[in-house]
């Protein structure tokens, strides 16, 4: 999937073999979001890994994941999404 592919809304930037990841997605998956929503995107799932781990750290200053973006904004990793349990 290429960057300009993703659309903005309720995003997750993931790795599969992340364990903060899938305790993300997790968490997510509890909340009364509408279907398909919000949208998690694989990141190792596209030879782009790279560049939208590039594209993150410009945006958030972190190449890590999970992020959690709302429209153009970074919300929340793993860590504050716990914490706001």
């Amino acid at each position: 999937m290429a960057i300009h592919k993703i659309q903005p809304g309720k995003v997750v930037f993931t790795k599969p073999t992340c364990p903060y990841c899938r305790r993300t997605q997790e968490l997510l998956s509890q909340l009364p979001f509408k279907e398909g929503l919000p949208e998690f995107v694989d990141i190792t799932a596209t030879s782009d890994t790279n560049k939208i781990q590039g594209y993150l750290q410009q945006l958030t200053e972190a190449r890590k994941v999970p992020q959690v973006f709302i429209g153009k904004e970074c919300i929340c990793g793993c860590t504050d999404l716990v914490s706001t349990r």
